[in-house]
């Protein structure tokens, strides 16, 4: 006689309320209400006389609601029947505020009660546990690697990330391995710190808390809901408002679009929703956590897609997403771990045929897909986009809507800013913004136009521009439509901000020379597929060069010394200048999306000086020798200042492009538009040329000298006169410059001050970078 197996037993549990806790065993059911007979007494008027009970079945427990007047919820959600556990957190009459109770596992005999202790505010925002496991007496090791006895799935979690420790006294101790994207502790990166019960530990998607005697992981799969708590953006002082008190909760797989005419607030609200400019008061909730306090931690569970695609358009698509997840995926995650990812990405998005191609040979609609791509890369549970339709085709609209329908719909919580209402349809909810940031309707497309009395969604663009008067957020307020999709949804009570907002900096998931090589590599990769930049750079140093040399002829004399020169340093200013003028503003939307991902400023400055560098003293040396390779200089003595004359001429000439690039790189970070750097190139050309001292008197003349020694062919004409002895071979009074002497300190010193000039200018640049960084990068 074969012996049956013995039903699965379900484990004892404890209710946790204000007034006290209970312990559940699983030999009989649980009553909760007010009435004083039942098992757990709740005395709140919203709490039925008989509201609920708890039943042990099989394995696990039940809630089921008593067909209470108020309902019971859990999640947010109202629930008539659900399977609950370690913790599971209950709220009864009210799903905002009403009387709360958490579930936990049953207290071990050999621990303290202070050590069972549950925070209930720490886990309102959880879910129910992915795992559950009973905490053992050794460490227990975080990570990604397969050795770790807590193996985490997650490629934005170190190989060994952290370690949970026992102290001596029984508590526990969370210490950080050197992870590179960090451990939180309640959302504030930690290296070590003692961890109580009810508090949330962050690693990567994963949250950890202490329950009772247990370790339990709660998985951030995508799912997760956004409540809005009064967001108000005010400038200039307070005297203009561009957000004004907006409220709304987003569900979980709710695809929401954010519309309005210009002016209303719509990117200020994404910037506020996204943590890159924090609103002045009000408070965001990520699934129950202030997003501005973990910001942190919670800022990797953010995508957002910019209005301009954060794409190098002259690289295919599978190289802009390898360089991107090499970027934002730890040190220490392999080649094939990426290219998993990205083929995985590739192929959610219907991508793989595009993978060879170049971006800038895509459809705009394509092109959005790759920006949204490279946001999917570390599984953002948020997804933001601004305008990802603007320029688009009717058609190419609607694809663009659906495929974010299709996002939404895999488990993310997707919010769309758009000017198109072309394909509102097929979005769950809509927020109307009016002039002035207030909030004039919130809930389903389809209840948007009769609530406005209009027929067509010009006619209700057109009222807000005729009627700006209109009290239109109190109007909404006042309406059926707000109880029911504002305030009777919001599933978290009001959280009040106390003093102003201090967000901490994300971590960066890879060093800055981690991010330098990258960069070097991916820059380097843009500029060699860009044939008509490599035609100019090849072509440039080859005419000056030729005109130079047409001009030295077979000797320097006294008709061509200065002209050659002079045609030497508008080369080398050209050629440094045009390499870098259009640089930075070009990549600027790139820059401030990787910025707020973590990428290292200078860094991505060093980047653009290695390439640019490299580039443009190979160029000054191409011009130097094709204008005076086999020419007789004619130096005094037939020997340079301290070297051979030609070297000398040419570490000036490249010294001098090397100094103009990076005064082209303060232009680029300085202007806002890429099409007026042209002009601007020809100015600073014309302004070197005049103050080189070639064409004008510059030594002893008050102001215009002074104003000289910031112009770098100034000091590069002065090294360049040194070493072939300009006022010897053109006497007069111009060249008795005392930057002209033929002499190892003043040549040093002209050297010297380009050298200077340099570094002065690369920090501006990286002074003026900080101007468009998202605010809480700015440090």
């Amino acid at each position: 006689m074969v012996k049956r197996p013995a039903a699965p037993t379900a484990p004892e549990l404890v209710m946790e309320t204000d007034t006290g806790s209970t312990v559940m065993s699983p030999s009989r059911d649980y009553h909760v209400g007010r009435d004083p007979s039942c098992d757990v007494v709740i005395d709140d008027a919203r709490v039925s006389w008989h509201h609920a009970v708890l039943r042990p079945v099989g394995g696990h427990w039940t809630l089921e609601d008593d067909n209470s007047a108020n309902g019971t919820y859990t999640d947010g959600h109202r629930v008539h029947e659900w399977d609950v556990g370690p913790g599971t957190v209950i709220h009864f009459g009210s799903p905002a505020d009403g009387p709360c109770a958490v579930l936990t596992s049953r207290r071990a005999p050999e621990h303290s009660p202070a050590a069972d202790t549950v925070s209930l505010p720490a886990l309102a925002g959880l879910r129910q546990p992915t795992t559950v496991r009973p905490l053992p007496a050794r460490p227990v090791r975080i990570g990604r690697a397969p050795g770790n006895d807590l193996v985490v799935d997650d490629l934005v979690v170190s190989h060994r990330h952290a370690e949970l420790r026992t102290l001596p006294d029984g508590t526990y101790e969370i210490v950080d391995l050197g992870s590179h994207t960090g451990t939180y502790l309640n959302g504030v990166r930690v290296t070590s710190a003692r961890v109580g019960p009810g508090d949330i530990v962050g690693i990567g998607h994963s949250d950890f808390c202490l329950v009772g005697d247990t370790l339990q992981e709660y998985v951030d799969t995508g799912e997760v809901s956004l409540d809005v708590q009064d967001l108000t953006v005010a400038v200039d002082g307070g005297r203009r408002t561009l957000l004004d008190h907006v409220s709304f909760p987003v569900r979980e797989k709710c695809l929401l679009a954010v519309v309005g005419p210009s002016g209303a607030g719509k990117s200020t609200l994404l910037n506020a929703l996204t943590g890159q400019r924090p609103a002045d008061q009000g408070t965001v909730l990520y699934d129950g956590r202030d997003l501005y306090h973990d910001y942190a931690e919670l800022r990797q569970r953010i995508g957002l897609v910019p209005q301009d695609d954060i794409l190098h358009t002259q690289l295919t698509v599978r190289s802009a997403l390898s360089y991107a997840a090499e970027l934002r995926f730890p040190q220490d995650t392999a080649k094939a771990e990426r290219r998993a990812r990205v083929d995985d990405v590739m192929r959610e998005l219907g991508l793989e045929q595009r993978a060879g191609q170049h971006v800038h040979s895509l459809s705009g609609g394509q092109r959005k897909r790759v920006s949204v791509a490279l946001e999917l890369l570390t599984k953002p549970s948020l997804l933001f986009l601004d305008e990802p339709t603007s320029g688009l085709d009717p058609g190419m609209d609607r694809s663009v809507m659906r495929m974010l329908r299709g996002l939404a719909d895999d488990g993310r919580t997707v919010i769309v800013v758009t000017h198109s209402v072309l394909s509102l349809d097929v979005c769950d909810r809509l927020l109307i913004l009016a002039p002035g940031g207030k909030m004039a309707y919130y809930g389903p497309p389809g209840e948007a136009l009769p609530f406005f009395g209009v027929e067509h969604w010009p006619e209700a663009f057109e009222a807000f521009e005729r009627d700006r008067e209109r009290d239109w957020a109190g109007r909404f307020r006042s309406s059926p439509l707000y109880a029911r999709y504002v305030a009777g949804a919001t599933a978290q009570p009001p959280r009040p901000r106390s003093g102003p907002v201090v967000i901490t900096p994300p971590a960066s998931p890879r060093s800055p020379v981690a991010q330098l090589g990258t960069l070097v590599r991916r820059y380097a990769a843009a500029l060699s597929s860009d044939r008509t930049f490599l035609a100019i750079m090849i072509a440039l140093p080859f005419v000056m060069g030729a005109m130079a040399r047409a001009l030295a002829g077979g000797r320097l004399t006294q008709q061509s010394a200065i002209n050659t020169l002079l045609i030497l340093c508008v080369g080398g200013v050209l050629t440094g200048a045009a390499n870098a003028v259009r640089e930075l503003v070009k990549e600027r939307v790139i820059y401030q999306r990787e910025r707020a991902v973590g990428l290292s400023r200078s860094a991505y400055l060093m980047s653009k000086v290695v390439v640019l560098g490299t580039v443009t003293v190979l160029q000054a040396v191409v011009l130097t020798l094709v204008a005076l390779l086999g020419v007789d200089l004619n130096v005094p003595g037939g020997e340079g200042v301290l070297m051979p004359p030609l070297v000398e001429i040419t570490v000036a000439v490249a010294l001098l492009a090397f100094t103009s690039m990076m005064l082209g790189l303060v232009v680029s970070a300085l202007v806002r538009k890429e099409e007026v750097t042209m002009p601007l190139l020809v100015l600073l050309a014309i302004v070197q040329v005049v103050f080189s001292g070639a064409l004008l008197k510059l030594d002893g003349v008050p102001g215009l000298e002074q104003l000289s020694w910031l112009v770098p062919a100034r000091w590069a004409l002065g090294a360049m006169a040194g070493t072939v002895g300009l006022g010897r071979l053109v006497p007069g009074e111009l060249t008795s410059d005392p930057l002209f002497e033929h002499s190892a300190g003043v040549w040093l010193l002209d050297i010297g001050m380009l050298l200077v000039l340099s570094v002065a200018f690369g920090v501006l640049v990286s002074r003026l970078l900080r101007r468009h960084e998202p605010v809480v990068m700015r440090r």
